[in-house]
């Protein structure tokens, strides 16, 4: 058979595409450490995008071009490019895999219309693995898997596929079948073609078409069986040709049928390779070409009508009304602000003006850039379907709808977690008072996780976020890009507080001046709610007590009460409150008054309410070999873990549990004292439940 050269002669300067068809906006996913960017940087070798691979482990990737990331070996923001593969022209996202960075996946889910997922060959579905599959499942994303490092030993194929619909629930269909495993591993079955090819060099460039492997040809017949029989729903001609064994069903229909149900999200196809070995990958971008959806095979857009909130809808037509949302704010060393856009419908032209109907503001578009990473590549226009970065955009930020004032819509904003962790920051003098100033509200407009409050009692800068790591990267960027020189305090946890009892509050605010005086007056009922709700507002109150205008006003001074407690001035969740009863004064009512009165029912509600303590509680795996297993358990017995399940595969061991952040600070050094650094673990947010009342005395210091 002849061999087969990888071509890398696609001219991949950016040109106008015309044919919508032919766009694929496409995000990489995974668990930490599965080989996303690994696998992105092979993408972009294979495409003709580079001509050079980067390697994670030297800091020279592509697509990992900040320096924390070049120096930690991980991505912390998610990076775009784009290349052409087939005449298809595609955009993607490459995400971090630490939880840490999770807002980052978010807004990248939100504007994608396809997803691969990458699993580790050993590790399979990890923790992060599941949250971004659910996060995927959220915004109902076809998706492709590539199973990588195959190459590694203990990689177990057909093992990560059982869990794939195990742990996920999904609905797996192999498209390949790896030839040989572990380091024996050197080719790939094709299940569509039904051939089989193995690679003829160290590093994967070159392969050949051989003879299906005697030893494979059950495993062949029983998958590719399966493909007839998942496709033959969809197709009536695979179901007659496989029913009645007459006809040879084609590789154009299944390949047609399989694009039909990986669409409506009713199957996963699944690849097999090793990115770090470079095999696997030119079958990834076929894939990635056949299997995932171009825009316009996309649901339709839906929003808001901003006056009457009636939902309108938008085609992915160059013809329809101008809809884009911002999904990144990035500051730029070379162009300054950078907004990055996803355009549903209609075009967006350089030197033009947008809507800002979020915020009901006009911005002027001074350039439109296609990026490359952290590289950049001016371009006149876009049109619908694409994705690209926006320069002159002031007060846009992530979420926003960008649209022509005359047809305005507002799509649904990005919803992103809650920090867990906090800390102090005071800068050592006047000038880095200053310049922390601009650094947070920079880092801010990027990182919509990235939180920031003063302390009313201390004073004290608190900054906020989702783990160590993510306030560590933060400073660390703060120093580097910003030049702050400050003291940071230790990391601390994000409690929270809520109630346990019904409790009727009155809030009255009366002054009377001489003049137009102040009058508001509110009765409500206060109550415990379901975990995880958050803050609940219903209004029941008897018509004519209290005029509709100052509803929203009560509604205010609600909330502002519960920012902080009445333990330890934390934020007050899972919360409902009803407004029962009230009065108004013709004259002298207002919303401020209105505001107020609610504001001290609230907190006169909260102290009665018998309030309780809430604390963040982490999943957390750990890996580890079975010598350590039992001092990695006693010692998460100290920590108050709860431990949920325990596998084991080769003398290696897989523990799930749940532990509170709290204990957690410190743990990494710890886990690699206590196995000689050969255990390794992962954690992420859960949820928050309640402390117990000896350990909320010790929290707050006080006796409650």
């Amino acid at each position: 058979m002849p061999t087969v050269l990888v071509e890398r002669e696609i001219n991949n300067r950016e040109k106008k595409m015309t044919d919508i068809s032919k766009i694929r906006n496409i995000g990489i996913i995974a668990h930490i450490d599965a080989g996303k960017t690994t696998t992105t940087e092979r993408l972009l070798f294979y495409s003709g995008k580079i001509h050079r691979i980067g390697n994670v482990d030297e800091g020279n990737t592509t697509m990992d071009w900040m320096e924390q990331e070049q120096e930690r070996g991980i991505t912390i923001t998610s990076a775009s490019t784009t290349f052409l593969w087939d005449n298809c022209h595609i955009n993607v996202i490459d995400t971090p895999g630490h939880v840490d960075f999770t807002a980052e996946v978010e807004r990248s889910l939100r504007i994608l219309d396809g997803v691969v997922v990458v699993f580790c060959g050993v590790g399979g579905v990890q923790p992060q693995s599941e949250t971004v599959w659910h996060q995927a499942d959220k915004y109902k994303i076809p998706r492709i898997t590539f199973i990588n490092k195959l190459d590694r030993t203990g990689a177990n194929f057909f093992n990560v596929v059982e869990q794939m619909a195990k742990r996920l629930h999904a609905n797996p269909v192999l498209l390949q079948i790896p030839i040989g495993n572990e380091d024996k591993f050197n080719g790939i079955i094709d299940l569509v073609k039904g051939r089989a090819f193995q690679y003829t060099d160290l590093l994967g460039t070159k392969y050949e078409e051989i003879e299906i492997p005697e030893d494979l040809k059950p495993l062949v017949k029983k998958y590719r069986d399966r493909l007839f029989e998942v496709t033959s729903e969809v197709d009536e001609n695979i179901l007659n040709k496989y029913v009645s064994g007459t006809g040879k069903i084609t590789q154009e229909e299944i390949s047609a049928a399989l694009r039909k149900l990986t669409l409506s999200c009713k199957i996963v196809p699944v690849l097999a390779g090793s990115s770090l070995k470079n095999k696997g990958i030119q079958f990834l971008l076929d894939a990635i070409v056949n299997y995932l959806p171009s825009p316009i095979e996309v649901q339709s857009v839906t929003g808001k009508e901003p006056q009457t909130n009636k939902i309108i809808s938008r085609k992915t037509d160059e013809n329809e009304p101008t809809t884009a949302l911002a999904f990144k704010i990035q500051t730029d060393p070379f162009v300054g602000r950078l907004t990055y856009i996803r355009v549903y419908s209609g075009k967006i032209k350089k030197g033009s003006s947008i809507y800002n109907s979020t915020r009901d503001y006009r911005e002027r578009i001074s350039k439109i850039v296609k990026m490359h990473a952290n590289d950049r590549e001016e371009v006149e226009e876009i049109s619908c379907g694409d994705i690209a970065g926006i320069v002159g955009l002031k007060r846009t930020f992530t979420g926003d709808t960008l649209c022509l004032e005359k047809d305005p819509i507002i799509l649904e904003n990005i919803k992103f977690p809650e920090p867990v962790i906090w800390l102090a920051i005071e800068p050592k003098t006047k000038a880095d008072e200053e310049k922390l100033s601009k650094a947070i509200a920079k880092l801010s407009e990027e990182d919509p996780t990235f939180k920031l409050k003063i302390d009313e009692q201390t004073s004290q800068t608190i900054i906020s976020g989702m783990g160590e790591l993510h306030l560590e990267v933060l400073v660390d960027r703060m120093k580097r890009e910003f030049g702050v020189v400050a003291n940071v305090g230790k990391p601390q946890v994000a409690y929270k507080e809520t109630i346990r009892k019904n409790i009727e509050s009155i809030g009255k605010f009366i002054r009377q001046t001489g003049g137009h005086g102040q009058y508001g007056h509110v009765v409500l009922m206060v109550e415990p709610n379901k975990k995880g709700i958050g803050f609940e507002f219903i209004n029941d109150i008897r018509e004519g007590r209290i005029p509709r205008e100052y509803f929203s006003a009560i509604e205010e001074g609600i909330i502002s009460a519960l920012e902080s407690g009445t333990l330890g001035g934390f934020p007050v969740v899972d919360i409902k409150v009803t407004l029962v009863d009230g009065s108004y004064h013709e004259v002298d009512s207002s919303d401020i008054a209105f505001k107020m009165a609610a504001s001290i029912a609230t907190k006169d509600a909260l102290a009665k309410a018998s309030p309780a303590l809430l604390e963040p509680i982490m999943r957390l795996e750990v890996i580890t070999p079975e010598e350590y297993l039992g001092d990695v358990l006693a010692d998460m017995n100290s920590r108050r873990g709860r431990i949920e399940n325990m596998t084991v595969s080769k003398k290696i061991h897989t523990v799930d549990g749940f532990v509170p952040l709290a204990a957690m600070f410190g743990y990494s050094s710890s886990l690699r004292s206590l196995s000689q650094g050969r255990a390794t673990y992962t954690m992420e947010p859960a949820y928050y439940e309640q402390v117990s009342e000896k350990l909320a005395k010790e929290i707050l210091g006080v006796v409650y």
